[in-house]
C-alpha cells in the first residue's frame, strides 16, 4: 500500500493531554516516546505521521490498562475538530447528505482514513477503514474512528439518537461497559466491518436552521482543497479497504462509488502503474492478518467472509502468498511478539 499519504491533522489527537493524564500517564513523556510534542497537539492544522499517532494511541492503552482508549478519547471530540469541514456537515439538508460530503472531503481531515456510505433499503452501513503501510496495530485508531463518527451522528440528529448496533471486527476487550454506556445501543465485536449500522429514516430528517448559501460557499472552498490533495489511486485504496470485507469489493462497486464507470477506473489506475486486482488481492492479505491476529474468527469463518468456496481454498490461496500454513504463520507471529516484548 505503498503511497498513501501518512500524514493526518494534530486535530485528530484532540483531548489526548487531558485524558492521559486522568489516567495517571505523563502526556508529555508519551509524546516525546513517538516523535511527537504537545504544541503540535495544540495547533489543531499540524501534520502528524500516522504510524506516530497509531503507536501513541496503542502505548497509552496498553501503559493505562484502558482496552478502549480509543473510544474514551472519540467521546471528547465534537464536529467542529473536523475543522473546515464541519461547517458544511451543518449545513447539509439531511444527516445522510452530511456523510456523503464526509465521505468526499474526508482526505482534508485524515488522508489514511476510508469511510464508505453503503445504503440497502431502509438500513444504512458505514464503513471505517485505516490505511497503513507498515501493518501496525490500529484497534484504537478503529474503535477512536467509529467513536468520532457516531459523535458527529449524535451531534447532528441530537442526543436521543440511537445506532441500531455498532461493529468492530476484532475481539471484545475484557470490560464493554463504556462502549455500551456510550453508543447506547448493541456492540457487535467480531463483526464483519468496523463501523455503524443505522435506520436510514432519522438520517433522512430534514435537518433544521440551514444556510444553503453559507453551505454552498464552504464546499466550493473543500472542492478546490480536495482536488489537490486526493488521487484517483487513493480514492480507490480508501473504498477498496472499507468494501472488502462486506464482500462487495468488485470493479464495479468500487467505480459506483466514484461515480465512474469500470473502463475509466482500470485507465486511472493503469496511468498510476496499478491494477485493481492486485490492490485488492494486497488488501486481503492485511485483513487476514489482521482477522487471524486480533479477532476470534476461525479460518473457515475468514474464508467464508472473504468468499472463498471452502477451507481448503483458502488454506491454498494463505500457503502460496505466505509460503506457510496458517498454523505455522500464527506460531511464527507469537515468537515475533515474544520477542519484542523481552
Amino acid at each position: 500500500m505503498a503511497g498513501v499519504s501518512r500524514l493526518i491533522r494534530s486535530a485528530t489527537l484532540y483531548g489526548y493531554v487531558e485524558l492521559a493524564r486522568s489516567c495517571g500517564l505523563d502526556p508529555l513523556q508519551q509524546l516525546r516516546q513517538v516523535g511527537l510534542n504537545a504544541l503540535a497537539l495544540q495547533e489543531g492544522d499540524q501534520p502528524v505521521r500516522l504510524d506516530s499517532a497509531l503507536s501513541l494511541l496503542e502505548n497509552a492503552s496498553q501503559a493505562s490498562g484502558l482496552e478502549d482508549f480509543g473510544l474514551r478519547l472519540a467521546a471528547r471530540r465534537r464536529l467542529s475538530n473536523l475543522g473546515a469541514v464541519s461547517v458544511v456537515l451543518r449545513e447539509e439538508a439531511t444527516a445522510l447528505d452530511a456523510l456523503h460530503t464526509l465521505c468526499r472531503f474526508l482526505q482534508l481531515v485524515n488522508p489514511s482514513l476510508s469511510t464508505v456510505v453503503v445504503e440497502a433499503g431502509e438500513q444504512v452501513m458505514i464503513h471505517e477503514a485505516l490505511l497503513d503501510d507498515q501493518g501496525a496495530p490500529m484497534r484504537q485508531a478503529i474503535e477512536m474512528a467509529v467513536g468520532v463518527m457516531h459523535g458527529v451522528l449524535r451531534e447532528l440528529l441530537g442526543e436521543t439518537w440511537r445506532a441500531r448496533r455498532i461493529c468492530f471486527t476484532h475481539r471484545a476487550p475484557t470490560d464493554t461497559r463504556f462502549a455500551r454506556q456510550l453508543f447506547a445501543c448493541p456492540v457487535e465485536y467480531n463483526s464483519e466491518f468496523n463501523g455503524l449500522h443505522c435506520d436510514r429514516g432519522p438520517l433522512v430528517v430534514r435537518l433544521p436552521g440551514r444556510d444553503a448559501k453559507l453551505a454552498r460557499f464552504a464546499e466550493l472552498a473543500l472542492r478546490s482543497s480536495s482536488r489537490e490533495q486526493r488521487s484517483a489511486l487513493d480514492a480507490v485504496r480508501q473504498l477498496i479497504a472499507a468494501l472488502l470485507p462486506q464482500g462487495r469489493c468488485g470493479a464495479q462497486q468500487v467505480a459506483s462509488q466514484l461515480g465512474v464507470d469500470r473502463r475509466t477506473l482500470h485507465r486511472w489506475l493503469s496511468n498510476e502503474g496499478e491494477t485493481f486486482s492486485h490492490l485488492v488481492q494486497s488488501f486481503r492479505l492485511e485483513f487476514v492478518s489482521r482477522q487471524l491476529t486480533d479477532s476470534d474468527r476461525s479460518t473457515t469463518e475468514i474464508a467464508l467472509l472473504l468468499g472463498f468456496s471452502s477451507s481448503s481454498a483458502f488454506a491454498h490461496w494463505f500457503h502460496a502468498h505466505h509460503g506457510m500454513s496458517v498454523r505455522q504463520w500464527l506460531r511464527a507471529q507469537s515468537s515475533l511478539q515474544a520477542k519484542s516484548l523481552r
